[in-house]
């Protein structure tokens, strides 16, 4: 009988977290209402931060600071190509142009260097991104932030219970988290806008639910308000009761998934450190704990003998799940319509990224594993790597 499937990722949901999901659908109020209150609360907790506002997703986050801190078109916004496209999406849906800087060749996140070369006179916000459960370099960027007077809100979607300079992620300027299925706390979709600026959270909370000057919860009548109204044209980004209490759970144990994480992964540096052309991300140097959101590797094909999407395919016929995070935004087709004239420049500037665009691989890294599911994942590359070499 071959062996079970290993899925890339799976997410840490007990029993209690199925019953309090249960007890919100027996309650009779099932969308943003009490749960939400008390996610953003935990949230805050975990963070440090004064502000957080719940959002059906990361993307909605993305989507709503964007215009709540008024770019638009002839602005520029700066974040790197590699990162989920959504972000690219949002900045080009509001009008924005998006302007691509490159990464570390090594641990794939940007820098204050990479950023300050791309500024100009349109630059309206820095976009930069923590990377698989690691915290970026925070403390040079916001130094440019404020010598440029230019807003910085940080891509924390893979971030949730990392540590910068002794510091949560979310402690300093805005961020947004994502609760998706693979994320280490999970609302099933979801996501978290945190900041210590109070009227910027207030505006999100407006924008979030068509523009009503109140949410749609109100703690003393457990109903919306009759009088409520529309302060500007909004949208529906709310979360419901049913997403946030899958969430709490997670986020109250955070710290044992997180641990269970760091166990998993810093075991598979131990097997991988002995496989030809597997190369782990490499880890900050900067004071840091690490939530250990993805395990990426970087897949040379000329010592392994086969390309990345070929081991991908190979790990499958092995019932192991793979991925890959991500398809640098520059190199859709879309978007290499959309700047087809800047294709030379990108070619400069985007070397590292172009160099990682094919290499880099996500392998299976979830709380329920354990330290024989890593060995069986490095096995199997190391049979398929010996079997093409």
């Amino acid at each position: 009988m071959s062996e079970q499937f290993l899925p890339l990722s799976r997410p840490a949901i007990n029993e209690q977290d199925i019953e309090a999901v249960v007890d919100v659908l027996r309650s009779g109020w099932i969308t943003t209402g009490a749960k939400c209150a008390e996610l953003e609360a935990l949230i805050m907790q975990q963070t440090g931060a004064q502000q957080a506002v719940c959002l059906s997703s990361a993307t909605a986050g993305m989507h709503l600071v964007l215009l709540a801190l008024g770019i638009g078109p002839g602005d520029e916004v700066i974040t790197p190509s590699m990162t989920w496209v959504s972000t690219i999406n949002m900045i080009t849906l509001v009008g924005a142009k998006p302007v691509f800087v490159d990464v570390d060749i090594d641990s794939l996140m940007t820098s204050a260097e990479q950023i300050e070369a791309a500024i100009t006179n349109k630059t309206k916000l820095i976009i930069p991104v923590h990377y698989a459960g690691a915290p970026l370099d925070l403390a040079p960027i916001y130094a440019l932030s404020e010598q440029y007077n230019i807003p910085v809100v940080e891509d924390a979607a893979h971030a949730l219970g990392a540590y910068y300079h002794g510091k949560p992620i979310g402690a300093t300027g805005h961020c947004i988290f994502s609760l998706h299925a693979i994320k280490n706390i999970t609302s099933a979709e979801g996501g978290v806008f945190t900041t210590n600026d109070a009227a910027l959270a207030d505006r999100i909370r407006v924008l979030k639910f068509h523009g009503l000057a109140v949410d749609a919860f109100d703690r003393e009548t457990k109903g919306r308000l009759p009088q409520a109204e529309v302060v500007e044209p909004g949208f529906k980004y709310n979360l419901p009761d049913i997403s946030a209490a899958l969430a709490i759970g997670q986020l109250k144990r955070i710290g044992s998934i997180t641990q269970q994480r760091e166990l998993l992964a810093l075991h598979y540096l131990s097997l991988l450190a002995n496989v030809n052309g597997v190369t782990p991300l490499s880890l900050p140097t900067t004071e840091h704990q690490h939530c250990w959101h993805l395990m990426i590797v970087r897949i040379d094909p000329v010592n392994c003998g086969l390309t990345r999407d070929q081991l991908i395919s190979e790990l499958k016929k092995q019932q192991i799940g793979a991925g890959i995070h991500f398809k640098a935004c520059h190199s859709h087709k879309y978007y290499k319509e959309q700047f087809a004239d800047e294709a030379e420049l990108f070619a400069e500037r985007l070397k590292n990224t172009d160099f990682n665009n094919t290499q880099i691989c996500s392998l299976p890294l979830f709380p329920d594993m354990t330290v024989q599911d890593v060995e069986r994942v490095v096995t199997a590359i190391s049979k398929i790597v010996e079997q093409h070499q």
